[in-house]
């Protein structure tokens, strides 16, 4: 195994008035290609921080973070944007689909801004929908899909560009218990293929599936234990 992500004393301040908020204080942190992690902590434990910071969402205040061997830490924006779009698939607990577009077109959009024609878009976008168990819901709309079914096109979404990283913020915090059961079960599977998984979650049942459990607690890490 080689490490993916290679985080060293990374720290995140935030200016609020004449006063600074000290978000993440010094965090040092190694995953492996194919790892399976999750994140857990109260609100206000600095995980969010340290999501939007792994996803190149935002950059730190301080310390390194080395992504598929490149140092990101200190890219420009485009820098960034071009990092999220091929090393990092993005599934939000809101879905964040476009709500007048089918779900081929939506799992399609990643392509579009890494420059693929419109016959490799579809094709791929295709697959994507099949593996995800929606072959039959490839020309319906988000208002025309379950919430679980929305998950899964947000799922194909992030799957479409074949990350290094599916990077997954509180994914079944919109769903009832069954569609969640579901759901995770589909992470379980993008795992078993090969992919990374990190995801962000206050609930235990949810964090089991994963092989790792980070907590955070005051913008430290409290444990980093091995699952199984």
């Amino acid at each position: 195994m080689s490490n993916l992500i290679k985080i060293r004393d990374i720290r995140r301040n935030f200016p609020l008035g004449s006063e600074t908020v000290y978000v993440l204080k010094g965090i040092d942190l190694d995953i492996e290609k194919g790892e399976y992690v999750a994140f857990m902590g109260p609100s206000g434990s600095g995980k969010s921080t340290l999501m939007n910071l792994l996803g190149c969402l935002d950059t730190p205040t301080s310390g390194t973070y080395i992504l598929n061997n490149r140092d990101v830490s200190s890219m420009s924006d485009d820098e960034l944007a071009e990092v999220r779009n091929t090393e990092i698939g993005f599934v939000f607990q809101t879905f964040n689909l476009l709500p007048r577009t089918t779900a081929l077109d939506n799992v399609a959009l990643p392509m579009v801004y890494a420059g693929a024609s419109k016959s490799e878009r579809h094709k791929r976008a295709e697959e994507v929908l099949k593996d995800v168990g929606l072959a039959d819901r490839m020309d319906h709309k988000p208002n025309q899909l379950s919430g679980g079914q929305r998950q899964r096109v947000a799922v194909g979404r992030a799957l479409v560009n074949k990350p290094s990283i599916i990077l997954a913020d509180e994914p079944t915090g919109n769903l009832d218990s069954k569609t969640s059961v579901e759901i995770m079960a589909l992470f379980d599977e993008i795992h078993a293929a090969g992919n990374t998984v990190i995801l962000v979650t206050h609930e235990e049942d949810i964090a089991a599936h994963a092989h790792r459990i980070i907590r955070l607690r005051d913008g430290v890490i409290e444990s980093d234990e091995r699952n199984r």
